[in-house]
Formats: structure tokens, C-alpha cells, sequence
């Protein structure tokens, strides 16, 4: 499930799986019956959708609907912060704001397997367990900016190499001064309150920021292959574990996006089609 622009008022869905029904002129590498999940495909919020042939990508028979659908946006997300944006490599810290969420789930695992030390930060008490689930080595109960003392004090004052920061503007400065020098602020929180505005001056410590948007993770239809099929076959291995956090009819879309809000949620929330094997994400 995708979250809407601030203010719109309309939810939106841009990745499920389903069955392909039918084929299109022209379409090859595919056919009808075939599993597939796809990725911004705009209308997805439907028991039937056509969408372009490039945007699908097949599903191994190993690979359930659910998990297909809950990983193609944030998973892709996940494995292109983690291996391109920021290549965390062994030995280095990094910091997962709603690190029990869907993907912060996703990139702290995905930290941990190329040898991260994690330092999750989460809102509720409540959270703290889903977050070590996943493989993060401290856990930090934080909704505004006490995180920091806590992540200089886990790192020797020096601070940490990476902060993945989905939150806005609310923990946007705080980030920065989590970082250690030369470290790397990922800021991917452009629906979550105001976008905050920086002069250059303002950098601390020579950190870069990076706002890397999806567009950027998968530019051709190779990458979004690569991507996907890196991210089925750790599902498959069990080196990624897919957390679902709800399960909603379609009809209840409106309350599964309340629930989203309301930040109480953990993991990956799905719509279920009635009547078809599709899932929305």
C-alpha cells in the first residue's frame, strides 16, 4: 500500500499480483495464466487492471501472492537505498527511522545481511519487538528528536555512517546530527508533513543528503528484473522475511489507510480482491 500526497485525500495503489487474463498485441515473454507482480501501474486499486507489459515481472512458483505484492515497491525501494544509493558494507552503522514498518523491516534486513550494525528508532513501545525481529541491534523508542544522544552514545560520539529517514521534517535536522563526518542522509519523507528546506551552510561535518526518488531505482525494465529477482529469490532462501501487518478487503481501503496513518501499524498492509487471486500492496 501506497501512501497518498499530503493532502489529497485519495488513496492510491501502484503494486500488486495477480494472473494475467489476457495479453495485449504484440505482448511476448509472457501469457495468459502466468503470475505476476508489477509496480506503478496507477488504478491497481481494482479487481481487474491493464497496465503495460514493461511494468510486470514474473513470479517464481515459490513466491506467494502476498509476499509478490508487499515487496515489488518497498523491497525494490529497500534493495536500491541499501546496495546503490548507500552500498552499506560490513563493519558500518546505520540508523532505520520506523524501523518496524514495511520498509524499514525491509531495509534493516537487508542492512544486517551485508553486515550492518542496525540502530532501529520506532514510536511505541510496542513496536520495539517487531523491529529486533527483524535484525536490528538497538531499538530506539523516539517521536521526535531524542534519538540522537542515544545514537552518538551507541557509536562512541562519532555517530553513524548512514540514516535512512522516512519521517519529513520532523526528524530531518536531527538526522544530520546523527551523522558522523562524510556520513549519508537518505530523506524519502516528501508525503509526511512539510518538506524541510536547507542552505548549504547548513551541512554539518561534510554529509551528503540524498533524495532518491523510485523512478531512480529502476530506470529500465532490466533493473526492475534484477531488482525483483533478487528480492524473490532472498524471500525464497529465507533471507528476507516479508511481514504483513494487516489484511483488508478492497472495499475497506479507506480504513486500511486510516489504520496507516495512525501509525500503529507494523509491517506491510494488503487488500485482498474478493472473487480474484489478485493483491494489492
Amino acid at each position: 500500500m501506497s501512501v497518498p500526497p499530503s493532502g489529497t485525500g485519495r488513496p492510491f495503489c501502484v503494486e500488486a499480483a495477480g494472473v494475467i487474463r489476457a495479453l495485449g498485441p504484440g505482448v511476448t515473454g509472457f501469457a495468459v495464466g502466468d503470475r505476476v507482480a508489477w509496480v506503478y501501474a496507477y488504478g491497481s486499486y481494482a479487481g481487474k487492471i491493464v497496465l503495460p507489459a514493461a511494468s510486470a515481472v514474473p513470479v517464481p512458483p515459490e513466491i506467494s501472492d502476498e509476499a509478490a505484492a508487499a515487496v515489488m515497491m518497498q523491497g525494490i525501494t529497500a534493495h536500491h537505498f541499501t546496495t546503490e544509493v548507500y552500498p552499506v558494507q560490513d563493519g558500518d552503522v546505520v540508523l532505520v527511522h520506523a524501523a518496524a514498518g514495511g520498509l524499514g523491516r525491509l531495509i534493516t534486513q537487508i542492512a544486517k545481511r551485508r553486515g550492518a550494525e542496525v540502530i532501529g528508532v520506532v514510536s511505541r513501545e510496542e513496536k520495539v519487538a517487531t523491529a529486533k525481529d527483524a535484525g536490528a541491534d538497538h531499538v530506539l523508542v523516539s517521536t521526535g528528536e531524542a534519538f540522537v544522544g542515544e545514537a552518538l552514545r551507541l557509536t562512541g560520539g562519532e555517530g553513524v555512517h548512514a540514516v535512512f529517514d522516512g519521517n519529513g521534517e520532523s526528524t530531518f535536522r536531527a538526522s544530520m546530527r546523527a551523522l558522523r563526518r562524510n556520513g549519508t542522509l537518505l530523506y524519502y519523507g516528501p508525503f509526511i508533513g512539510k518538506v524541510p528546506t536547507i542552505g548549504m551552510q547548513e551541512l554539518p561535518r561534510s554529509i551528503k543528503i540524498c533524495y532518491p526518488v523510485f523512478h531512480d531505482h529502476i530506470a529500465t525494465r532490466e533493473e526492475l528484473l534484477a531488482h525483483s529477482a533478487d528480492l524473490f529469490a532472498m524471500i525464497a532462501s529465507g533471507r528476507l522475511a516479508v511481514a504483513v501487518g494487516g489484511r483488508y478487503p478492497l472495499k475497506q481501503a479507506a480504513q486500511a489507510h486510516r489504520d496507516l496513518e495512525s501509525r500503529r501499524t507494523t509491517g506491510k498492509l494488503l487488500l485482498i480482491t474478493s472473487g480474484t487471486p489478485s493483491t494489492k500492496a
